[in-house]
């Protein structure tokens, strides 16, 4: 199945081991709550399937503990593997090369920041969130056709 985690559920995720890397405090010790631009860095996933590499969306953030660390070889592996799936155009947390995503090995898990759901209504003023929740749906949807 897909794992999807957010904000808290990104925390959860790599504390686990289920993603590696860590988050911790932002770069300015200061709780961020706003819009930030994200481009999508691959449509290799399930969660990304419907984007358009490169597309550039605006989801909003609200954390504290939101800045992405991984030692220099995570970070090598991430980036030759292909599973930095989103980043950050306006880093709000000093996240380490502008992460805002990333993916398991086998891509069925992917941890991020930004709060898609917040962005996926006309009503909350954005949809640009729901390019991340049509794609799990399509890509469920076509695995079970």
């Amino acid at each position: 199945g897909l794992v999807l985690g957010i904000c808290n559920g990104f925390q959860v995720l790599v504390e686990s081991g289920l993603l590696p890397g860590a988050l911790l405090r932002n770069r300015d010790l200061k709780f961020v709550c706003r819009p930030v631009r994200l481009r999508i860095e691959t449509t290799g996933t399930p969660f990304t399937a419907s984007a358009t590499k490169g597309q550039i969306i605006n989801v909003p953030v609200a954390h504290g503990d939101g800045c992405y660390f991984a030692d220099d070889a995570t970070l090598a592996a991430l980036r030759r593997d292909d599973r930095v799936v989103l980043r950050y155009l306006d880093n709000p947390n000093g996240s380490l090369d502008d992460i805002a995503g990333i993916c398991s090995e086998k891509r069925n898990v992917m941890g991020m920041m930004p709060h898609p759901e917040r962005a996926s209504d006309a009503l909350l003023g954005c949809t640009d969130g729901k390019v991340i929740l049509e794609s799990m749906i399509q890509s469920l949807t076509t695995a079970a056709a």
